[in-house]
């Protein structure tokens, strides 16, 4: 088989959706005549482990792993919060708020001092020691996939030394224009230190691809050649023998981390009234909230009244998350209202579809994930703002609850399952130019 070195910062024990893309790929890849090499920290610092997923790591698969520092015991000092408390890129903070100062010193110091990221102490050792491997084990083509954006860093670095190797650098999120990029306090000269690393590699790589139509344009702007778009997917094997009866409430589920961006006031406002209009309603309606949550969403939630109808769960392994998405009657997907919204595909909606329930999606009409519900008929798509047409979905939906009648309908979902996915990155890979 035709050998990739897949360099990725996020990998089995490390749990959450930024594992899921390359683990389900490579256990795919070899169908198509590529042979995956990961490489991958030695105990990064990461949001939260799930060890089931190191039985899904493909068989023989060859992995290297390389000690890491990172600088969190510092940000951790700073502001006051426990050694233990896990680090989230997208700024949650489920219990409370650090101390002020040293939040806005730590984030101040993460975007000025630690570019492009707090694993910028790992790209020479990691480019010094996968020239060694290279050298003795060539493989094919290199793949790096960030955020973090470190791996891209070394990507580049060791283009520098093979550059008759090709080179993919696969974006699951934005770099300069990521949901938190303004809010890293930036000087101008890391502001365009930031840009200039971000066009070196956009302009260096062989191949770039996004997973969204909206994120690739952007890339293009940057790059000025074409970006190709391969998705995130759902593994069809996760669902396989999942014959759970549905819930006996009105339960609405989010499975996933929700960031203070994903806060959909109009929804607590339009279940608050719901609540209070109709009390079969109240006493039906559960809200579900798998995984790290903002404090803010259940400040949100108290104020509304809705605390005794909320079951928040902290983490759960992958696949019983999915069973319980499986078995809940609607499922949430609140997108992020920043200004890259456009591009903002949340991996759970792919899960979401594989799970054949109905979807209510808040965010832009004409973004992305709207874009993928429409295609598959997996539900409804409101507005930001539009709380009227929430409220009236949701009476909708209960409606149909109460008369059996609620049912997914999801068309040509085949198209993001990773085994097919699979073969269209396999199709970069064989043509990386």
């Amino acid at each position: 088989m035709k050998r990739v070195l897949i360099i990725t910062y996020y990998w089995p024990p490390s749990g959450g959706a930024g594992v899921l893309r390359w683990l389900k790929f490579s256990k795919y890849l070899r169908e198509f005549g590529w042979e995956p090499v990961i490489y991958t920290p030695d105990a990064g610092e990461t949001p939260g482990n799930d060890p089931t997923l190191i039985y899904e790591i493909p068989e023989g698969i060859e992995i290297l792993k390389q000690p890491i520092w990172e600088p969190y015991s510092i940000y951790k000092g700073l502001t006051g919060i426990s050694k233990k408390y896990p680090i989230y890129s997208a700024f949650i903070n489920e219990e409370k708020e650090p101390s002020v100062i040293g939040q806005k010193v730590s984030v101040w110091l993460r975007g000025n001092f630690f570019i492009p990221d707090a694993r910028k102490f790992w790209i020479n050792r990691s480019v010094r020691f996968l020239k060694k491997y290279l050298e003795e084990f060539p493989v094919t083509r290199i793949v790096s996939t960030g955020p973090p954006h470190s791996m891209h860093m070394i990507g580049l670095g060791l283009k520098a030394h093979f550059p008759h190797i090709p080179w993919i650098a696969d974006f699951r999120d934005p770099w300069t224009s990521s949901d938190f990029y303004d809010q890293l306090m930036l000087s101008k000269w890391a502001d365009n230190k930031h840009r200039q690393l971000e066009k070196k590699v956009l302009r260096t790589a062989d191949k770039v691809i996004a997973v969204s139509w909206s994120w690739a344009r952007e890339l293009e702007s940057i790059r000025d050649r074409p970006v190709r778009v391969i998705t995130n997917g759902f593994d069809a094997d996760d669902f396989r023998n999942h014959r759970s009866n549905l819930d006996n409430q009105f339960s609405i589920i989010h499975a996933g981390s929700m960031n203070r961006n994903r806060n959909s006031c109009i929804l607590w406002s339009a279940l608050e009234r719901l609540c209070r209009n109709h009390e079969a309603f109240r006493s039906n309606l559960k809200i579900i909230l798998i995984g790290p949550t903002d404090y803010t969403i259940f400040e949100s939630i108290e104020r509304r009244g809705l605390t005794t109808n909320l079951e928040k769960i902290d983490r759960l392994p992958h696949k019983e998350a999915l069973r319980r998405v499986c078995r809940s009657q609607l499922l949430l997907l609140p997108i992020n209202r920043t200004p890259n919204d456009q591009g903002r595909i949340p991996v759970k909606l792919y899960e979401y579809l594989a799970s054949k329930r109905p979807v209510l999606c808040i965010g832009p009409l004409d973004g992305d994930a709207a874009r993928v519900i429409r295609w598959t008929h997996a539900g409804k798509v409101l507005d930001f703002h539009d709380e009227s047409g929430v409220s009236k979905t949701l009476w909708d939906c209960y409606k149909d609850f109460c008369n059996g009648a609620l049912m997914g309908l999801t068309d040509e979902i085949e198209r993001f399952s990773f085994s097919e996915l699979a073969k269209h990155m396999a199709a970069a890979l064989d043509r990386p130019i």
